[in-house]
């Protein structure tokens, strides 16, 4: 029996389910014919009327081929739905819980977030005196959030996590940290003040990659559009965080391992805290 998973209209991905299960749907009214489905074990994601066993289980004609539109119009329609959704129901920033709650992880899986940290953060530095390491950070720091978002949601977490992004989304991650950190370096270069404006406005950008599976530039979009709401908030935040991150090289050159992986738990929290559905937030 075919099983299908789909996005709903909060942006979120949910199923497996039957076509049985979309077609009462269908009749009730809470999926169309636009609603992007994608077959289990499938790697595409299509709009129902576009997949033709949904769409005659559901009465409805596809279109010809060349009226199909691309994926990249479900990414926007998922990135805009999730924006949408966020500015409405708005949020707030609480920088001291964002860093209690990063330390209390970090200790509580103390040797396996440092240690998966530590080794992340050494391949970028090879990576980087190579010259390769600004097509890697994406892929590699959207790994690390994969990693801590996971232990963050109460799941199992172990180091291949840490590279999942070399299989999940590997050019959209590649893309979106190459993209990002050119124009941020031009803006500094140009002007500081928009270079800093858009290095705090794109800080979610990797992660909705790797968590939402949206390309690059929807993602760097929906980050701009909801950092921008309280950019402000966000600054103090990743000041903060980049203060707990030189106390190790004050204190001790190793423990600046230790503090860049509590200020990374801290960004992952205040990630999770905004995009996260109010149902299933983490205490």
């Amino acid at each position: 029996m075919a099983m299908y998973k789909m996005i709903g209209g909060d942006g979120k991905e949910y199923g497996p389910f039957s076509l049985e299960q979309l077609q009462q749907w269908h009749k009730e009214g809470r999926i169309n014919s636009e609603t992007p489905l994608q077959a289990e074990g499938g790697a595409e994601w299509k709009p129902l009327k576009n997949i033709p066993e949904a769409a005659a289980a559901m009465g409805c004609v596809p279109p010809p081929a060349s009226n199909i539109p691309p994926v990249t119009s479900t990414s926007r329609q998922k990135a805009e739905n999730i924006a949408n959704a966020i500015l409405a129901r708005d949020y707030s920033v609480n920088i001291g819980s964002c860093l209690s709650r990063g330390w209390a992880l970090v200790k509580a899986n103390f040797w396996l977030t440092v240690g998966v940290t530590t080794l992340i953060a050494i391949i970028l530095g090879i990576s980087n005196y190579i010259f390769i390491g600004l097509l890697l950070t994406g892929v590699l720091t959207g790994g690390l959030y994969y990693f801590i978002l996971k232990l963050i949601r109460g799941q199992p977490a172990a180091l291949e996590d840490a590279f999942v992004g070399f299989k999940l989304s590997f050019a959209q991650l590649m893309l979106v940290g190459l993209v990002s950190g050119i124009l941020t370096s031009v803006g500094l270069f140009l002007c500081i003040l928009p270079g800093i404006y858009l290095g705090v406005a794109w800080s979610f950008a990797i992660p909705l990659v790797i968590d939402k599976q949206l390309e690059f530039w929807d993602a760097m979009e929906v980050s701009r559009k909801v950092i921008s709401k309280h950019w402000w908030q966000f600054f103090a935040l990743l000041l903060v965080l980049g203060l707990v991150a030189m106390l190790g090289l004050i204190a001790c050159f190793i423990g600046v391992f230790v503090t860049i992986t509590i200020a990374l738990a801290s960004m992952a929290y205040a990630y999770e805290d905004i995009f996260a559905e109010p149902s299933s937030k983490t205490p």
